[in-house]
């Protein structure tokens, strides 16, 4: 059973994969996944990257990780010094400028100005109680957007 006619060899790759890696398979089965995985590396010339994305998607895509844990509000501030390091040689795989040092300021004041929106929005729904208008108008009176 060393043909993979009709199937996609990635797919069978990521299945054998995960059939090596699975600590309830047996020793046999994750021999014999083994076994086949070199034979389809052989087969289609897979020089051990068996995944849909070539190497530059791949590196837009950490790019793209890195910078959501620079606005993430939620991510410690280590994460952040991390992802910042990373990003901190200026350009990503694709050779585009990658902007860092504004990231977090901007997520904030964009964060703030959507607070206020919803508060807004409190004010003017008839389904609100007159108490939590008052407290919306306490909170956009304390941001100075009345």
């Amino acid at each position: 059973m060393s043909s993979i006619d009709g199937k996609d060899p990635v797919r069978v790759a990521a299945g054998l994969k995960s059939t090596i890696n699975n600590p309830n398979t047996s020793s046999e089965a994750k021999d014999n996944a083994a076994q086949r995985l070199e034979e389809i590396n052989g087969q289609t010339g897979g020089g051990g990257q068996t995944n849909d994305y070539d190497e530059s998607d791949l590196s837009t895509r950490q790019a793209a990780g890195y910078k959501a844990t620079l606005s993430n509000p939620n991510t410690s501030s280590e994460a952040k010094r991390h992802a910042e390091e990373v990003l901190g040689g200026g350009s990503d795989a694709t050779g585009a400028g990658v902007t860092t040092g504004s990231a977090s300021s901007g997520s904030d004041d964009l964060h703030q100005t959507r607070v206020n929106a919803g508060y807004k929005a409190t004010l003017k729904n008839p389904n609100v109680s007159e108490g939590a208008k008052e407290h919306a108008r306490d909170v956009l009176a304390e941001n100075d957007a009345l």
